[in-house]
C-alpha cells in the first residue's frame, strides 16, 4: 500500500500535516473523515511502509498503556476506547498508528494483529503480551503490566543517560580546552621557548611535536577517527565473532561494565517476569527476552538457558550454570521456582539489580569529578612544566 503525505484541516480549523498509508486519493480522503480530518491535499510519497525511519517516543507508548487499560477496566470496548485515544494524541505519527488501528480492527482483526503491522512502534514482546492477555482474558491487567514496565524502561534510560551525560560533557570541555591550548597558545610560545638558544628537555620536544601535528593534520586526524568508527561499526555488524568479542570487553571494563551487566540483566529479569505473569511458557518467554538484552555475550548465555530448559533441566540449575547471575539472585530464582511464584521472584530479580544499579551510578558519579579534575590539572601541569621549564631554567642562570 503506497504511502501519501496530506495536508488537511481538523475541526478547530487548524492546519495538519501528516503521512498514512491509503490505497489512492479517495482511500486516503476516508481514512482521514474517521480521524476527524477533512482532506486538502494529499499525494504519494512512495511505496516504503509506514514509519520505516522513525520511531514513537516511549512516553506516548506510555500514555497509550496508560490510558486504553482504563478505558477496557471501565468496560469500554477496544474500538471505541482506541477512538478516544485516537482524538487526544498529540504525536502525529502516533496518531496515524492509531488510526490504523481502528481501521484493521474495524476490519476484523485483533488489537494484536492490528499491532503487528507496526513492528517499529510495538515490538514482539508488546505484541505477545497483548496477545497472551486478549486469550486469557486478562488484557487490561496486562496492558497495566506494560504501563508499569514501559515507565520503568524510562526511567532506567533516564539513569542510563544520567551517568553518561556528566563524564561526556567534562571529556568534551577537558578535550575543546586540550585542542585550543595545542592548535593556539604552544604554537606562540614555541619560537619564544627555541630562542633561549638552549637544549630543549624531552617532555618540551614532546608537547611541540603533538602541537604541530595537531595544527597541522587536525582534519587528517579527525577523519581517521571517523572512519575508524565507520570501520568498527561495520565489523561488529557483519562478524558476529568480532561483535561478540567487543561486547565482552564492554562487560569487562572497570566499574562500567558492571553497571552495564546490572542494566542488561534487570532488563530482562523484568521483560521474563512480565512475560511468565501473563501466560506465556518459559522456553517461548526466555526466547522472546534474548531480543532485548542488546549483548552476545547475555545473549546467548539466555540462548544457552533456553537449550538447557528444553532439555529437562530446572530453571535455577540452568540460570546458575551461565554464571551471570550472582548466588543471591539464584537462591531467590530457587525459591520463586519451588513455591510457584517464579514471577514474583524475577519481578524481585529485576528490583535487585535495579536498585544496585541506581546506588552504582550515584558512586561512579561521585568518582568521576575528581578523576576528571586529575586528568586536566595532569594535563596541563604537563603543558605547563613544558614551557616553563626551560624559561626557569634560563632565568635560574642569571645571577644578579
Amino acid at each position: 500500500m503506497p504511502l501519501y503525505s496530506y495536508k488537511a484541516v481538523n475541526p478547530d480549523g487548524r492546519i495538519v500535516l501528516g503521512r498514512i498509508d491509503a490505497r489512492n486519493l479517495v482511500d486516503l480522503d476516508m481514512r482521514l473523515r474517521r480521524m476527524d480530518l477533512d482532506l486538502v491535499r494529499g499525494a504519494p510519497v512512495g511505496n516504503r511502509r509506514l514509519f520505516a525511519g522513525d520511531r514513537v517516543p516511549r512516553q506516548e507508548l506510555i500514555h497509550f498503556c496508560f490510558h486504553l487499560q482504563q478505558l477496557v477496566r471501565a468496560g469500554v470496548p477496544v474500538l471505541e476506547g482506541l477512538s478516544d485515544l485516537r482524538d487526544s494524541v498529540d504525536q502525529p505519527r502516533f496518531r496515524e498508528v492509531v488510526a490504523s488501528l481502528i481501521e484493521a480492527i474495524e476490519g476484523g482483526q485483533t488489537l494484536s494483529q492490528a499491532m503487528e503491522a507496526h513492528p517499529r512502534v510495538f515490538d514482539g514482546i508488546f505484541v505477545n503480551l497483548v496477545r497472551a492477555g486478549e486469550t486469557s482474558g486478562r488484557l487490561p491487567e496486562v496492558l497495566k503490566s506494560l504501563h508499569e514496565s514501559l515507565r520503568w524502561e524510562d526511567e532506567l534510560a533516564a539513569q542510563t543517560k544520567k551517568m553518561i551525560a556528566y563524564p561526556a560533557f567534562v571529556g568534551t570541555v577537558v578535550l575543546a580546552a586540550t585542542a585550543f591550548l595545542m592548535i593556539y597558545m604552544v604554537p606562540q610560545l614555541k619560537l619564544f621557548v627555541r630562542n633561549m638558544g638552549q637544549t630543549l628537555p624531552t617532555q618540551t620536544q614532546v608537547l611541540f611535536f603533538v602541537s604541530d601535528l595537531l595544527a597541522g593534520y587536525w582534519y587528517v586526524l579527525l577523519l581517521v577517527l571517523v572512519l575508524a568508527a565507520l570501520a568498527l561499526r561495520l565489523v561488529l555488524q557483519r562478524n558476529p565473532q568480532a561483535r561478540y568479542r567487543f561486547d565482552l570487553i564492554l562487560l569487562e571494563m572497570p566499574l562500567l561494565g558492571q553497571i552495564q551487566r546490572k542494566i542488561i540483566l534487570s532488563r530482562f529479569a523484568n521483560t521474563f517476569a512480565l512475560l511468565f505473569a501473563s501466560g506465556i511458557p518459559i522456553i517461548e518467554s526466555i526466547h522472546a527476552t534474548q531480543g532485548v538484552v542488546g549483548n552476545l555475550v547475555i545473549r546467548q548465555g539466555l540462548a544457552r538457558v533456553e537449550q538447557l530448559i528444553g532439555e529437562g533441566n530446572n530453571v535455577t540449575g540452568a540460570f546458575q550454570q551461565t554464571g551471570f547471575f550472582p548466588p543471591l539472585v539464584i537462591r531467590m530464582l530457587r525459591v520463586g521456582e519451588n513455591t510457584g511464584a517464579l514471577d514474583e521472584a524475577l519481578a524481585n530479580v529485576s528490583y535487585f539489580y535495579t536498585r544496585d544499579v541506581h546506588e552504582s551510578v550515584q558512586r561512579i558519579q561521585q568518582l568521576i569529578e575528581p578523576i576528571l579534575t586529575v586528568v586536566m590539572g595532569c594535563l596541563l601541569g604537563w603543558i605547563m612544566l613544558s614551557v616553563l621549564g626551560p624559561v626557569y631554567e634560563v632565568i635560574s642562570r642569571i645571577r644578579p
